[in-house]
């Protein structure tokens, strides 16, 4: 997402003398990516024990918790692991391309090296990573196939890619799924998105049909977020914030906000968003995105800055991730608006 920010955003940030910052935080990611995947179809998904790990409150270079790593390879099956990371990488050599071509270009081997593995071996990381149920569940792999795939084409460009993304559209659910959310699980909104800009663009040519399903579907997303899609909208608590689940809502909704802010970019070429309720204009959209980003600074009834949960006070205590909810969501935000403003 970071990579995907940068892409969008990167005049802003450079601008703003942040996208060497910015540049540094996707290739500590990406590195750790890079040494993960020991061997085209090895990658070494998960490293300690979930459930000793949440149990230790000390930072994480004091723990003494078991460091057992556990990959997946072909017997040891993890297609959504492997998507998803190949999706990363393709991501990330965007970015970097103005700036290190030959760091791009590694990473587009890897990226293009797990797509494959991903595809032709495929199977839920979970089966072969049992500890990580409890706290990844993956409710499967064809989104994350369908990621992979096209941000494998918005950087190669090559059409087999996008071939890839329309031959499957049905049967990986691309054009099937209208969702509310779009999170770490459920890529299908970010797909859909995607390959709207490329139907903006007038790249589609001989898919362009099946790319206009793929838009109805990010035009569902937009809408239910957006409030105005005759009922079938994604919950929103009384004082205006999506509220997709229980646990750590706020990624959920700021990743929302993200994807809106997007798509309302990818709109303004003379577009408009089509609810059911009504016709959304590129800057409205922008002002609901705008709105979940303020709601979880502390514009809010509580008046209270938001991070992973919804705290009543802030927590002086981090949890062993390093606190990523409190370290990591609000300054991305807080950067992400100031490239808005």
């Amino acid at each position: 997402m970071l990579s995907w920010g940068a892409i969008e955003y990167g005049r802003s940030m450079k601008d703003l003398n942040q996208m060497g910052h910015v540049l540094s935080a996707i290739k500590w990611g990406t590195d750790y990516f890079l040494k993960a995947h020991t061997q085209p179809n090895v990658l070494w998904g998960q490293v300690g024990d979930g459930d000793s790990d949440h149990y230790c409150w000390e930072r994480p270079e004091d723990m003494t918790t078991p460091r057992t790593a556990y990959k997946i390879d072909t017997e040891h099956l993890g297609s959504d692991l492997a998507g998803e990371t190949a999706a990363a990488l393709a991501a990330a050599a965007i970015a970097f391309r103005p700036y290190n071509f030959s760091y791009s270009d590694l990473l587009l081997v890897h990226s293009k090296q797990l797509f494959w593995f991903a595809d032709r071996f495929r199977g839920l990381f979970m089966d072969s990573i049992p500890s990580a149920k409890e706290f990844y569940t993956s409710s499967g792999y064809s989104d994350e196939l369908l990621w992979a795939a096209t941000w494998l084409y918005r950087a190669t460009k090559d059409d087999s890619y996008l071939k890839y993304v329309v031959d499957n559209s049905a049967s990986m659910g691309g054009t099937g799924w209208a969702v509310k959310e779009f999170s770490w699980d459920n890529k299908y909104a970010g797909v859909q998105i995607l390959l709207t800009k490329v139907l903006i663009d007038v790249d589609g040519g001989a898919y362009t049909g099946t790319l206009k399903q793929y838009q109805a579907k990010a035009d569902y997303f937009a809408c239910a977020c957006n409030q105005k899609n005759d009922g079938y909208n994604a919950p929103i608590t009384p004082g205006g914030l999506l509220y997709l689940h229980e646990w750590n809502n706020m990624q959920y909704a700021a990743l929302a906000a993200f994807l809106l802010a997007v798509y309302s970019d990818y709109l303004s070429a003379k577009l408009v968003l089509k609810c059911p309720d009504a016709t959304v204009q590129p800057q409205e959209l922008l002002g609901f995105a705008k709105s979940q980003a303020d709601y979880i600074l502390g514009k809010n009834p509580e008046l209270n800055e938001l991070h992973g949960r919804v705290w009543s006070k802030i927590p002086n205590s981090c949890a062993p991730q390093g606190c990523l909810n409190r370290l990591c969501i609000s300054p991305t935000l807080r950067s992400w608006m100031r490239t808005r403003v």
